[in-house]
């Protein structure tokens, strides 16, 4: 070990032991408006910051605008003889607050698709890239590589008025979602299929044309997309991908940089790249018990040795939530309509029984329930799309609707630059010795 990271390591060592006291020992005690755990423990609900275009209650689970999930479903616009909600429909209503018909949907959709032209410019910068590189290091490559288009940039740049920020955020927004399925179905032709890629079908729905650009042009697996994009889209502002979004956006920086930032958010292990793991995980369990068809008790013994091994089960528990992820239920209502008799998926049921009885024996895990990322992969699978690591970038396409709705409302709140105060860990000592 060189001298510098020896050095670093040994007072590292100490500081890490000292922090995790004081937070044990002192974790309740307010410094102004907040207490010593929330300013070790990530902020973890401090109401900070305004989000408006949906909300998370630890109970409920998340409602958009005030509508939950089950809601939604019945009431957004579908395409005729359909069961999903199409994600214009959500856009619409995080948007401006309303349910939108029918007609208006269709008007979006084929606004979207009158938006979509990419410059070649960005594809090639995507082939430069090693075909090895991860899909959501390309997507936020590709996102930055378009953002020379930014309308919000342009016209900053030019002297522009701050009472029309909104307005240039609103059509970098509409612009910058456009184009987001085929910037992703390139990325996933590209890493898995050869390169061979597919041109966008005129008239189709923005969810479904992204199901066919990627190759699964299955009248299910349209459906299950536009289900997919509808339910991932927002989970309030405090998720690190939306709040990333917020905070780059408060700099005044467009819509390109700020989702770029929001994107390379959700990539991590903790957030977004959790569905990557979950389905890694459970491909891991049946190589290692050498069946899809695992009992109960093999379940139970498995998730014993992952936890025993010093490791997380993927796709349960969540920050907020203290039951289970509607969004979960939702993916689970549509496997049962939709996909009979898959090992795998059969899988995800039973964890859904055998884990939160294992966790909650523990008595240390807060929620034992599911999370949205516990279902998607097994139904991604079963139509094919196996590849996980594009996982994520499909969580992303879908986070825009949220985030970039969210963006448009900062800017015509004209919200304010985000700095909170920060504090040293030499003045964390101090704080809590003169106030034993």
């Amino acid at each position: 070990m060189d001298p510098l990271k020896e050095k670093f390591k040994a007072l590292a060592d100490i500081g890490k032991e000292e922090l995790k006291s004081i937070a044990k020992t002192y974790g309740e005690k307010q410094i102004d408006t907040v207490n010593v755990g929330q300013v070790i423990g990530g902020m973890r609900s401090i109401k900070c910051m305004l989000w408006d275009t949906s909300s998370l209650d630890p109970e409920e689970g998340i409602r958009f605008r005030g509508y939950s999930i089950p809601q939604l479903r019945e009431l957004l616009p579908k395409i005729e003889g359909g069961k999903e909600p199409l994600p214009e429909g959500l856009f619409w209503l995080m948007l401006v607050n309303e349910i939108p018909t029918k007609e208006q949907v269709d008007w979006l959709s084929a606004e979207w698709e009158s938006r979509a032209k990419i410059d070649p410019s960005v594809f090639k910068t995507l082939d430069s890239l090693s075909i090895d590189t991860h899909p959501m290091t390309q997507f936020t490559i590709g996102i930055m590589a378009m953002q020379s288009d930014s309308i919000f940039a342009a016209n900053y740049d030019e002297g522009m008025n701050r009472n029309d920020y909104w307005d240039a955020m609103y059509e970098d927004s509409m612009n910058l979602i456009a184009k987001l399925p085929h910037i992703a179905a390139y990325i996933y032709r590209r890493s898995f299929h050869n390169g061979v890629h597919i041109p966008a079908q005129p008239g189709l729905d923005w969810g479904g044309n992204f199901a066919q650009m990627l190759g699964i042009n299955q009248p299910d697996f349209l459906s299950l997309m536009r289900l997919y994009l509808t339910i991932h889209a927002d989970h309030e502002g405090g998720n690190a991908s939306a709040h990333t979004v917020h905070l780059v956006g408060s700099t005044l920086s467009d819509a390109y940089l700020s989702f770029a930032g929001g994107m390379n958010s959700l990539a991590g292990p903790l957030h977004g790249l959790a569905n990557q793991e979950v389905i890694k995980w459970i491909f891991n369990m049946v190589e290692s018990l050498g069946t899809t068809t695992p009992t109960k008790d093999q379940l139970r013994a498995y998730i014993n040795e992952t936890l025993e091994s010093g490791q997380v089960v993927p796709g349960y528990g969540h920050a907020v939530l203290r039951q289970p992820d509607p969004r979960f239920i939702a993916q689970k209502i549509f496997a049962e309509q939709n996909i009979k008799d898959d090992d795998i998926v059969q899988i995800v049921w039973d964890l859904f029984e055998v884990v939160p009885e294992v966790l909650g024996a523990l008595g240390k895990v807060k929620n034992p329930w599911p999370n949205v990322d516990a279902h998607s992969g097994a139904l991604l699978v079963h139509y094919g799309l196996k590849e996980y690591s594009f996982y994520t970038v499909l969580f992303g396409v879908s986070r825009a609707l949220g985030v970039l709705a969210q963006l448009c409302w900062d800017r015509a709140y004209g919200l304010s630059l985000e700095r909170p105060k920060s504090i040293t860990t030499e003045w964390l000592k101090s704080f809590v010795n003169e106030n034993k």
